[in-house]
């Protein structure tokens, strides 16, 4: 029995995207198919979770995935309280599920939980009131299921199916929560061919079993991509030097238009933010014709609100 689902199979936490069936995968994008045109009305909202209220748990910082969190959750009506815990009662020592217990007492129907240490979602979820649902925004190097479901969105929106794509992932996969949920989903949705490129002191030991090809070279991983999605080096993750520099870096891995000639004309560019330009990729490559960069962020509203919906229905 999955933890996130509910007896009858519906979703009822969003905790990773690992052993969530592609049915599930399928209803979240959907959903967020049919929210894409909120976002253009005059009137940003509808009234699907009036009452509810959502709290934002960011044990760690972050911008842009909280931001839209809290935008998704007020286009659908519902309260929102936001909490940096980490200049709050974390700071004076109370622990996780003190938080949590208080802030139950409030009537919170739904906690959005990024935290850095992994498993963080998942402790919480465990030690809820049942009427409560628990959004994993992002634990440690474990995972990060919206950003990864907003990546599949993306594809789709672009690419119109799964089944006859081949999709890159390059950088630091050793330290990144995202590429771990966009493996799990890539494959879920019958993607044929996911590939990692980068460095072996940035990719998993035996990152293998999880149903990918492992390249070390950018010539050798671009070619005849469908789908190139860069990754941001995780230096606050590192505990030791495992670059000889940045520039070494993009010189081997960063994306150039030189390189992204090497994948199919028609090949998009993704990257989950924020980025290191000069580093994992050119700005001719960010800025240009074949980045769909900015459009993630957009869609990352519209499948968060998805989510969110679907819990709260539950």
């Amino acid at each position: 029995m999955n933890p996130q689902l509910t007896e009858d199979g519906k979703l009822h936490h969003l905790l990773t995207l690992d052993g969530l069936p592609r049915a599930i995968l399928t209803q979240i994008l959907d959903t967020a198919e049919s929210f894409m045109d909120v976002g253009e009305r005059e009137v940003k909202k509808v009234p699907l979770l009036r009452g509810k209220s959502i709290f934002n748990l960011f044990f760690e910082p972050s911008t842009r995935t909280r931001t839209t969190f809290e935008i998704a959750a007020k286009r659908l009506s519902a309260d929102v309280v936001n909490l940096n815990i980490s200049t709050s009662s974390q700071s004076k020592g109370e622990a996780i599920l003190d938080t949590v217990d208080n802030l139950s007492a409030m009537h919170a129907d739904m906690f959005i939980v990024r935290h850095s240490q992994s498993g963080a979602a998942h402790f919480i979820a465990r030690h809820v009131a049942p009427y409560i649902s628990v959004v994993n925004a992002g634990d440690g190097r474990h995972a990060h299921p919206t950003q990864g479901l907003l990546d599949m969105f993306t594809i789709r929106r672009y690419k119109g199916a799964f089944h006859n794509l081949r999709v890159a992932i390059v950088g630091d996969v050793l330290h990144s929560r995202v590429a771990r949920s966009q493996i799990h989903a890539l494959t879920t949705l019958g993607v044929p061919e996911v590939r990692v490129i980068g460095p072996k002191t940035l990719l998993p030991v035996g990152i293998e079993q999880m149903g990918v090809k492992v390249f070390h070279t950018m010539e050798a991983g671009l070619k005849d991509c469908d789908v190139v999605i860069m990754l941001r080096l995780q230096n606050e993750r590192m505990k030791s030097a495992r670059l000889p520099s940045a520039q070494e870096y993009f010189k081997f891995f960063g994306l150039t238009p030189e390189k992204l000639a090497l994948a199919k004309p028609d090949a998009i560019v993704m990257h989950p933010g924020p980025m290191n330009r000069g580093v994992e990729i050119d700005s001719a490559v960010a800025d240009g014709p074949q980045s769909v960069i900015l459009p993630q962020v957009t869609y990352g509203i519209a499948v968060r609100m998805a989510v969110m919906a679907l819990l709260a229905g539950n």
